[in-house]
């Protein structure tokens, strides 16, 4: 690189990465969403948008015949030369890269907009001018490929081009919508659709050609720091440009330290060479939508105040540096705060003094915790303690990196910066020793206070990141902090704007409405039919229904190896319908299981195994049920519509080879087979054997089992009864079994619908009218779903406010 006639060695690469560049894939989510909206507005309104257009037009369109023509031609001609103006300009300003995309951006987006359903469709352009000018300009105002060529141009060119001309040139080619309602024309859909698709297909091009916000001012940045006395002889990168800075080494010239910078740096431990940060367009994108996430998702007490612009992020953290060098805990120095060119900003400082915390001896820990309560006495939140933002500086521990570094901090970053150096310094030192450290330098009410934060969504991703097991680590603080203060819990403090369970309980609020709406539509009906049912039969399916839920409450108490209470466990098979019907194929109820379990004592282990015991005793018991009774039914009937095709089955074969195939080949699902399910099943298995050697155990289980599968199957045959219906109870429990099975594979919440349709053809295949078995299974479902389903979630509330979930 040359700068005032030297030449400077530039060791690395200064090019962003493609996956970094925010602003231009911004660019391209915005357009692909805006292409979107388009192509579903036309569907929606497919054959209504020419009408709409005609009244808005004779609404707004109050130019006379020669006045339309004449701003129609006018317009039209703009239109025509403003492809060749851009081209022009990139010529002369000799951009031969961005000529290339320019002119490939305009190729796709004419190829893209030419392709029909019988093939590619060329435009027929032409410059004849014996016609009327009107037709001329007609063939590119009307042609929506000229207006995506036009767009994906614009679009990869705009960057380039001075801020003034970019908005002249976009107002001129958005304004053909107003231009055509005013002269009393129709918009063509197809326009809007060539508008939004050149843009998307420019910002595509975009993506991989590049914008200035590219072109890192280095040379600027040099000049800057010779204005403050610093010859930079040579630049190393530190560090690619990314989520963070642009981060490079300078070497200066040996002397110039003896610049008046306001402080000595030969006792701060500067040596020969300074860090340049250099923020780009696109991290200033990246930080806004930052800010807006955790705005959204964090309480504003967790949030600090959002910075009105890059310049002023940038020149906070130079100022909190100095007001930390001005405590003695700051391991650099600001040297230099400068906007340059192109948007981006220079943060140059020394080189951070001392060695890293990972070179600390153990008499530095209590050193660590000096320094924060130094900083804490004078109401300054580091915000980001790292292991590489603790430096050793002698019998000191010194700070750096105050990118989140706060003055007039809240209690809340206050105790976020204990928490966070509780996880660093236990990483390095041991949970024990750095838990004692902190109560003796800050004590016991602080660090406990401080504790209640140590969670995955409290504690910053970047700080859990650099930790190895963050996890295991957070756990083993927490458990010293109740040792060492003798409190026998810590409660879990809540940064979130939303808890997990208010989230998971809006999801499953959803879900019900949901799964319940289809129901809702058909009540009108089934109200008209319930005047003729008999309500004896009806209340008798209501109550043989309840052994369900005491069933598979006994074999799931006997398979926790009865070291629950079997009452709450009977009380939590409501909330657990009110789960499983909210969720495709039950998976919440299966989760609500095995919460509750470990809530209850069983660790999470043994829990999920308690579960996968009673799931496959279950599974072992209703085949052996729905054979027994098949048996004994004694007949023939037509279950055809219960047997899938023969392509069904060979896809379903094809998906299951496929999966199969899936684990022995992709190492990540491999080596999840061998270290996660392969100890879970056996688990199972030697639950199993331990169940064979136990006959009462294993006689609850079954028995309950049992329960469950013959509780249902009594509730669909009382409630035919209830209708009228003639039908025998093995007849019904081989419906039930038979049809549950096939719904199970349903994935919509609950079953809903599949297993009414399976029910209902079950019943008609034994004979049951119509007539009879749609109300039956309509009560049927009322009886053993949507009543517990209403009736678990309060339950579901209650159990959670009593610590029971």
């Amino acid at each position: 690189m040359r700068v005032d006639g030297r030449e400077i060695p530039v060791q690395g690469s200064l090019l962003q990465p493609l996956r970094r560049r925010t602003n231009d894939q911004l660019r391209v989510v915005l357009a692909a969403l805006c292409m979107g909206a388009v192509i579903a507005t036309s569907l929606i309104t497919r054959g209504r948008w020419e009408a709409v257009e005609n009244s808005v037009s004779d609404l707004i369109g109050v130019a006379s015949p020669e006045v339309s023509t004449r701003i129609y031609l006018l317009y039209g001609a703009a239109i025509v030369i403003l492809p060749f103006a851009i081209l022009v300009g990139l010529v002369l300003g000799r951009r031969w890269k961005l000529l290339a995309g320019y002119a490939t951006a305009g190729l796709l987006a004419v190829v893209a907009l030419s392709i029909t359903g019988t093939g590619v469709s060329a435009p027929k352009w032409h410059l004849d001018l014996d016609g009327h000018l009107d037709t001329f300009v007609s063939q590119f105002l009307d042609d929506p490929r000229w207006i995506a060529m036009l767009a994906a141009m614009l679009t990869v060119s705009g960057p380039w081009l001075p801020a003034r001309w970019r908005r002249i040139w976009w107002l001129l080619l958005l304004a053909f919508v107003p231009i055509h309602l005013f002269v009393s024309a129709v918009v063509p859909a197809r326009s809007m659709l060539g508008l939004t698709a050149g843009w998307l297909i420019g910002a595509l091009v975009v993506l991989f050609v590049g914008t200035p916000a590219l072109e890192v001012p280095v040379d600027l940045a040099v000049r800057i720091l010779g204005r403050r006395g610093l010859r930079v002889d040579a630049l190393s990168v530190l560090s690619p440009t990314g989520s963070g800075p642009l981060v490079l080494a300078a070497d200066c010239s040996p002397g110039w330290r003896k610049v008046d910078l306001g402080v000595d740096l030969r006792k701060a431990g500067a040596d020969d060479a300074v860090i340049l940060e250099l923020f780009g367009p696109h991290q200033r994108s990246e930080g806004a939508l930052r800010q807006l996430w955790h705005w959204l998702t964090f309480r504003s007490s967790e949030t600090p105040a959002p910075y009105a612009s890059l310049r002023r992020a940038v020149e906070h953290r130079a100022l909190m540096s100095t007001a930390v060098a001005r405590m003695g805990l700051s391991s650099s120095l600001a040297v230099a705060v400068s906007p340059l060119e192109r948007g981006w900003m220079l943060y140059a400082h020394s080189v951070p003094a001392g060695t890293p915390l990972e070179q600390a001896e153990p008499e530095h820990l209590e050193a660590a915790w000096s320094g924060l309560r130094i900083l804490h006495a004078n109401q300054v939140a580091h915000g980001d303690l790292r292991p590489d933002n603790l430096r050793i500086s002698g019998d000191r521990v010194h700070f750096e990196g105050f990118a989140h570094a706060e003055v007039g901090a809240s209690d809340a970053q206050l105790e976020s910066d204990i928490a966070q150096l509780l996880l660093t310094t236990g990483a390095r030192f041991g949970a024990e020793p750095s838990v004692r450290a902190a109560l003796a330098t800050l004590g016991e009410d602080a660090v406990l206070a401080a504790s209640g934060r140590l969670t995955k969504s409290a504690m910053p991703k970047r700080l859990r990141r650099v930790l190895p097991d963050a996890d295991e680590l957070m756990s083993a603080t927490r458990h010293q902090v109740r040792t060492q203060t003798d409190s026998e819990v810590i409660k879990t403090e809540q940064v979130t704007r939303f808890s997990r369970n208010q989230i998971i309980q809006l999801v499953l609020l959803i879900g019900l409405v949901y799964v319940a709406y289809p129901f809702v539509s058909q009540v009108p009906a089934f109200l008209t039919e319930l005047k003729t049912a008999n309500w004896w039969w009806a209340l008798f399916g209501l109550v043989v229904s309840v052994s369900k839920y005491i069933g598979t409450a006994v074999a799931l108490w006997a398979c926790a190896s009865e070291s629950v209470r079997l009452k709450n466990l009977v009380i939590m098979q409501f909330a657990n319908t009110f789960a499983a019907t909210t969720t495709p194929a039950g998976v919440g109820g299966l989760a609500l299981s095995v919460r509750f379990l470990q809530h209850n004592g069983l660790g999470g282990v043994r829990a999920t195994a308690a579960v996968a015991l009673q799931q496959t005793v279950q599974v072992v018991t209703h085949i052996g049920l729905l054979i027994l009774f098949s048996i004994a039914a004694g007949r023939s009937a037509d279950l055809s519509g219960f047997i899938p095709n023969a392509t069904v089955i060979y896809l379903v074969v094809g998906v299951l080879l496929g999966v199969v195939g899936a684990f022995m080949i992709v190492p990540r699902l491999r080596r999840w087979l061998i270290d996660e399910l392969r100890p879970q099943i056996a688990d199972v298995s030697t639950e199993l054997l331990d169940l064979a050697r136990d006959p009462g155990r294993f006689l609850l289980i079954v028995g309950g089992c049992a329960g469950t599968t013959l509780g249902a199957a009594l509730a669909l045959w009382a409630s035919v009864e209830a209708f009228g219906g003639e039908v025998g109870f093995v007849t019904v429990t081989i419906v039930t079994m038979i049809g549950g099975t096939l719904a199970s594979a349903a994935p919509t919440p609950g079953g809903v619908g599949a297993v009414e349709a399976a029910l209902i053809g079950g019943l008609a295949a034994f004979g049951v009218p119509a007539a009879v078995a749609v109300p039956s299974v309509l009560l049927y479902r009322v009886l053993t779903c949507w009543l517990p389903v209403f009736a678990g979630w309060p339950i579901l509330r209650w159990m959670q406010k009593t610590d029971l979930i």
